[in-house]
């Protein structure tokens, strides 16, 4: 969520924070603030897909200094979008402007654009590191909210509408939480994060002692990711709102400061909403009374107990009962165990498919993992079959249709999907979706090698935590359009190689001994990337291969989470892919052939690049 304009109000006059040394603190963070801050650094390449490994180093960098100030961090991260879907129209319009920014950094112009996997690598990476995370059914806020209150300690974020909760710790903005410049301080109290605090009290003290109960009705009627100004347009164009304090530049935050100085004058909500009214046509108010008053109710703190979550791991929420989700996929979803996009297909059969720098001219990018996604609507919303309706003609006419919004061209437009048909385990009536995970592992190994178009026994001279994603790969390669060019497909594995590398490198298992071979060819790769950093070549045919590569991990990662992991996971957190290095290694190959040999000083790893070549190529 957030207020529309309230971020720059704040900030413009920095007047309503107070100086805060976060230290020796529980601290509840916004997750999904969190990482777009984390991956939306200065530096960031965003032309050539992500670079996951360095993200989960930001990601590891970030939670080391908490622990060092003594902080105990516990993440909160969105879910779905509710069985309401009240956010579609929010979702649309930010889904065309990363479009926008998506098609301008394919054409060289700047911006910025979130990696198609950074979720899915933040929240291995809280895994990896052990922070205790949790992710909600639906919108996170009111949970947030709910838990810093019962903690009394403050909620960490950069979402506006955390300035309009009543947070006994209160609320600090992720632009000011200064976690690269932690301070020592003088005495046994060790060493901080200098922060600054957002002080409702100050706030409303600036609008003539304004009641803090007012602020949700403000926060409705000044617009917010729920709720449009249309309904409200007459009582703006009637009302003569007080100028009070100077408006900001070039008449900035005219209409915010006027309604925030116009509610100081009631004492509670519903005063003020009488007030309101008045200025609507009599046939319209009763409607417009009942959108305000559910509209505030967001901005009441969550009835959904998080502490329970994380002192036992029970996730009870009404709202997903209501949904009838079966235990076992709200249970793996609030441990992060599964995706937003499985909950919103299951409960809305909707969901988004985020753009990336792809080429435009072309189809999505996410066309080419349609199969795919086809068996997880197949295996999420299966019509059971009875015997004596089983007629094929009639299991065809019954398969689910599920809405996908996707790029077209240049914009976002809606397909319908029909899900697949799946194999007779998995129509088999005793097996329901809250029954998935009783069908036996080797019959849901063989669904996922299946879609892929793998068999088993190709994959098992591969270690296991590579052999999803060369699975994936095989189906990139079989299904993409325009066809895989092989120096594409050489990059990304020789990209994977130098993953192994460098996992190999970072965290070298305590139970072998390294091999001085190894770290030779680090220090060679090493010295070979340095002299390539200057190749800013982009092809963008060769992204769009990526992109597509990307989209077939992605979906290969949600099936195989839904049918329980029947193949490792593979740690996108250790270099599986690295968009700025996979686009250099393909520029190399194309002028240079020997680059492929640029492991061959360590034997065990040109040995693995061979397999998984062969592998592929076979």
């Amino acid at each position: 969520m957030g207020v529309h304009g309230l971020t720059g109000f704040v900030e413009e006059r920095g007047v309503f924070f107070t100086e805060l040394r976060v230290r020796d603190t529980k601290l509840v963070i916004d997750g999904s603030s969190l990482y777009h801050r984390l991956c939306l650094a200065p530096d960031t390449d965003f032309r050539r897909g992500g670079d996951y490994g360095a993200f989960a180093a930001a990601v590891r960098d970030f939670f080391g200094v908490l622990r060092a100030c003594g902080v105990a961090p516990f993440v909160v991260l969105d879910g779905g979008r509710g069985a309401e879907d009240r956010k579609l129209a929010t979702l649309r319009g930010r889904a065309a402007e990363q479009l926008r920014a998506a098609h301008g950094l394919s054409r060289g112009a700047g911006g910025c654009l979130v990696p198609l996997l950074t979720r899915e690598a933040f929240v291995q990476a809280l895994g990896r590191l052990g922070v205790p995370f949790v992710q909600c059914f639906a919108e996170a806020d009111r949970e947030i909210a709910g838990l810093a209150n019962r903690w009394g300690c403050p909620v960490l974020s950069l979402d506006s509408d955390f300035c309009v909760f009543d947070l006994a710790g209160g609320y600090c903005p992720l632009s000011h939480f200064q976690w690269q410049s932690v301070r020592a301080a003088a005495g046994p109290q060790g060493c901080y994060v200098p922060a600054r605090c957002f002080s409702a009290d100050r706030f409303c003290r600036h609008f003539g002692h304004l009641s803090k109960g007012l602020l949700p009705l403000f926060a409705v009627m000044h617009g917010n990711d729920y709720i449009g100004l249309e309904a409200l347009e007459a009582f703006f164009s009637k009302v003569r709102l007080p100028r009070g304090c100077a408006a900001g530049k070039g008449g900035k935050h005219l209409r915010l400061q006027g309604l925030l100085n116009w509610l100081a004058q009631f004492a509670e909500p519903a005063e003020a909403v009488d007030n309101v009214l008045k200025y609507l046509k009599k046939h319209q108010r009763e409607e417009i009374r009942e959108l305000l008053c559910t509209s505030m109710e967001d901005y009441a703190p969550s009835d959904v107990n998080l502490e329970d979550f994380f002192q036992n791991g029970s996730y009870e929420c009404e709202a997903a009962r209501k949904a009838d989700i079966p235990e076992w996929v709200l249970d793996a979803f609030a441990k992060g165990k599964l995706a937003p996009f499985i909950i919103n297909a299951l409960i809305l059969r909707s969901t988004f498919l985020r753009v990336q720098v792809e080429n435009m001219q072309r189809p999505s990018a996410h066309s080419t993992a349609l199969p795919i996604r086809q068996v997880i609507y197949g295996l999420l919303l299966r019509v059971s079959h009875s015997t004596e309706d089983a007629s094929s003609s009639k299991q065809t006419n019954e398969l689910p249709i599920v809405c996908e919004f996707d790029r077209c061209q240049k914009t976002v437009k809606k397909t319908f999907v029909q899900a697949a048909s799946l194999p007779p385990d998995f129509c088999d009536d005793r097996f329901p979706l809250d029954k998935l995970m009783e069908v036996p592992v080797s019959c849901r190994q063989m669904l996922l090698l299946e879609t892929l178009g793998v068999k088993m026994s190709f994959l098992e001279p591969i270690p296991s935590h590579l052999q999803l994603p060369i699975a994936v790969t095989c189906y990139w390669i079989r299904c993409s359009e325009p066809k895989v060019k092989l120096n594409q497909l050489k990059a990304l594995l020789l990209m994977i190689v130098s993953g192994e590398l460098q996992r190999i490198t970072d965290d070298p298992d305590p139970t072998v001994l390294p091999a001085e071979d190894d770290s030779v060819a680090y220090n060679e790769f090493l010295k070979w990337k340095e002299k390539k950093l200057q190749n800013n070549d982009f092809d963008l045919d060769a992204a769009h291969s990526f992109c597509q590569w990307q989209c077939c991990l992605q979906m290969g990662l949600y099936l195989n989470q839904l049918l329980g992991t029947p193949l490792s996971e593979p740690d996108l957190s250790s270099r599986l892919y690295t968009g700025t290095l996979v686009h250099r290694l393909y520029q190399e190959l194309k002028s240079a052939p020997s680059v492929e040999n640029l492991f061959i000083l360590s034997p065990k790893l040109s040995q693995l690049y061979l397999v998984l070549l062969n592998t592929v190529e076979s």
